[in-house]
């Protein structure tokens, strides 16, 4: 077992994430990376927060995580935890909150974790039947996973702003991408800033980020990662104990794809781009920042007048929560 804690690298979605993760992948000897597990039980299990599959029992059944909980997910991380290398996960804070702010309650298939030593010991319907009262609120606590377990990790954050973030999601929501998306309505609420904002917020508070935790605050900003990859990566690697090594950012074997292809299979239409590339090289120059009407103007070509507002009206609700969290990005 490795003895560092897990890496999670908490996100949004369309954040640049799978390139990021790419460069991770390359160290296949020493790092075991999970990709994306707890979309899982957020989406599709029996203790789902999310609405976009909650009348779509087909669908939920059909993705073959109908029964997968956050405790489910949590053992099989740590089952993993046991194979000799360090692990290295990548997931939406998102998946931890139940959506549009409402109330958190600690998970049922978590509940039991709070009342002893051995998580392993509870199952769904013995935590359900501790429903109520201390098993199911932490205060202040704005995830359904206890804090206990969440200090498990090693938490790093990674954004883009959402200029271009939330108009390649809405990508991934209309055609032709959704033919292998399954996301057939682009739904704002799953713009993920607020909860990453919130769960960062919730995490330096408590100690298990930055001041005497012993773990740097550690965020990286997308833009920042294209245009100074060798930069930007070092200087993760450094705060987090891996062992850097410029090759990391190239990835163009058989193997190579092969894994890429294995981990991202079950968000089809998502990561494309990511399993198709080669490496992460720096950009040829900056990138210009358009104007807002220019962006306008172009999302209008793209999706139509209503597919521009909807973006506009995304991109304008969660541009302050990527700023307060941009001014701890990594400077290199």
């Amino acid at each position: 077992m490795s003895s560092a804690k897990p890496i999670f690298v908490a996100t949004h979605p369309r954040a640049c994430s799978t390139a990021f993760e790419r460069v991770f992948m390359t160290r296949k000897d020493t790092l075991q990376c999970v990709h994306e597990p707890f979309g899982d039980a957020w989406y599709y299990g029996p203790e789902r927060l999310a609405e976009r599959y909650a009348a779509d029992e087909e669908t939920r059944v059909g993705s073959g995580f109908s029964g997968s909980t956050y405790k489910t997910i949590l053992d099989r991380i740590e089952r993993e935890n046991t194979e000799g290398k360090r692990l290295f996960i990548k997931d939406m804070m998102q998946y931890f909150m139940p959506p549009d702010r409402k109330p958190a309650s600690i998970a049922p298939s978590l509940r039991q974790f709070r009342r002893g030593p051995n998580p392993a010991a509870a199952d769904l319907a013995a935590a359900a039947a501790h429903a109520d009262g201390d098993d199911a609120d932490e205060p202040g606590n704005p995830t359904v996973v206890p804090r206990a377990l969440l200090a498990r990790f090693h938490w790093t954050f990674l954004i883009r702003h959402p200029r271009s973030s939330v108009p390649s999601y809405y990508r991934c929501c209309v055609p032709p991408l959704v033919a292998l998306t399954g996301f057939d309505d682009f739904m704002p609420a799953e713009a993920g800033y607020d909860e990453l904002r919130r769960g960062f917020d919730y995490l330096r508070t408590t100690g298990l980020v930055g001041g005497e935790s012993g773990v740097d605050v550690t965020v990286v900003d997308a833009d920042d990662l294209l245009d100074n990859p060798v930069g930007v990566i070092r200087e993760f690697c450094r705060r987090t104990g891996i062992p850097f090594e410029e090759d990391m950012l190239k990835w163009d074997s058989e193997d190579d794809h092969g894994r890429a292809k294995a981990a991202f299979e079950k968000w089809k239409g998502f990561h494309e781009d990511a399993i198709d590339s080669t490496e992460l090289k720096p950009r040829e120059k900056k990138k210009k920042r358009k104007s807002d009407e220019e962006l306008y103007a172009e999302w209008t070509t793209k999706y139509g007048e209503k597919g521009a507002k909807v973006i506009k009206e995304t991109v304008d609700a969660n541009v302050p929560d990527y700023e307060y969290l941009k001014q701890f990005a990594i400077k290199v």
